[in-house]
């Protein structure tokens, strides 16, 4: 086949890889929102317009992430090339679509947790409302942030020219770069989701606790991002790093392997601190006079989970610099 029907491949396949994948955090997150407002009616039928307005409001934020694939899909399918054709415009373009993605699964799920857990806040306190709904509109905006990692990441590999560098292993490069950035952000979407929907069941329990819980869950949330950052820096560095021109299959394994290897990597540990911070933020809202204590301990035990993420990072790192 000729190159642009190649080139036309590649751009379909990577539409279909970045709305498939795209479509399935953001449903789930949403369906989850939906059932718990459910829940919450039944439990306080007097409120179901606020209850369904928090739902909808939820529901809308936990979307971004597949709008943000739906805008790659179309760029991919109806966008004129920004490089000369080559072989590596097909490369990166598939890259880009699996980036996007996989990058707004955990975003989709991680905010569609603080949305249900105000809906059933609401139910349980509603005079609360405008306390439970700031933290939630705070909390499922941060959840999103890893998504936007990977929407930045696929921009770039869609609208850079990468016509000059040598096809090997570059090729690798990029394509890593795509699921480092991609797969990166599942972990921190859904961890950072787990402790925005405790915020919001904390201020349902104490709104006069607002203030510490919120702090503890901006906290707990900061921290169990980092590791989609390690997946945005490596996916960066895999990029824009020039890396000389080889015809050796272990050169471009290794590079494709750094990307695998942190974005796989940085799964368990977003996930794993969002639980830490979770169950933090819950009871400083039950109990505020521990403040102080519970955030030690949860910062403690974030840098032990944090750690397995450094361990891929530094393979990675390795895979890139030395090999």
């Amino acid at each position: 086949m000729e190159l642009s029907s190649w080139i036309e491949i590649a751009s379909v396949l990577g539409a279909g890889c970045a709305m498939g994948f795209g479509a399935i955090g953001s449903a789930i997150g949403e369906g989850y929102a939906a059932a718990s407002a459910n829940a919450a009616i039944s439990r306080q039928p007097n409120q179901a317009g606020e209850i369904v307005k928090i739902m909808l409001l939820g529901q809308a934020i936990a979307e971004s992430a597949a709008i943000f694939a739906l805008l790659i899909a179309m760029i991919l399918l109806f966008s004129k090339p920004t490089m000369a054709p080559s072989p590596m415009e097909a490369i990166v373009l598939v890259s880009s679509g699996l980036c996007m993605g996989l990058g707004a699964i955990g975003s989709g799920v991680g905010s569609g947790f603080p949305a249900g857990s105000a809906s059933i806040g609401i139910a349980r306190q509603p005079a609360a409302r405008k306390e439970i709904t700031n933290v939630m509109l705070i909390g499922s905006a941060i959840a999103q942030t890893p998504s936007i990692f990977a929407l930045v990441i696929s921009l770039i590999l869609l609208f850079m020219d990468f016509s000059a560098r040598a096809f090997s292993p570059s090729w690798a490069a990029f394509l890593g770069a795509g699921l480092s950035a991609g797969i990166g952000a599942i972990g921190s979407g859904i961890g950072e989701g787990l402790v925005a929907q405790s915020g919001c069941e904390g201020v349902a329990r104490q709104p006069i606790a607002t203030g510490r819980v919120r702090n503890v869950m901006l906290l707990g949330m900061a921290v169990s991002e980092k590791t989609a950052i390690y997946g945005l820096l490596i996916a960066m560095i895999l990029i824009f790093k020039t890396f000389p021109e080889s015809t050796t299959l272990s050169s471009a394994m290794a590079l494709l392997g750094a990307g695998i290897c942190m974005g796989i990597g940085a799964i368990g540990p977003g996930i794993g601190e969002g639980f830490t911070a979770q169950k933090a933020v819950i009871w400083v809202g039950r109990n505020e006079a521990v403040t102080p204590t519970l955030t030690r301990s949860m910062l403690v035990g974030q840098a032990v989970a944090e750690s397995t993420g450094i361990y891929a990072m530094v393979i990675a790192l390795i895979m890139i610099f030395v090999f």
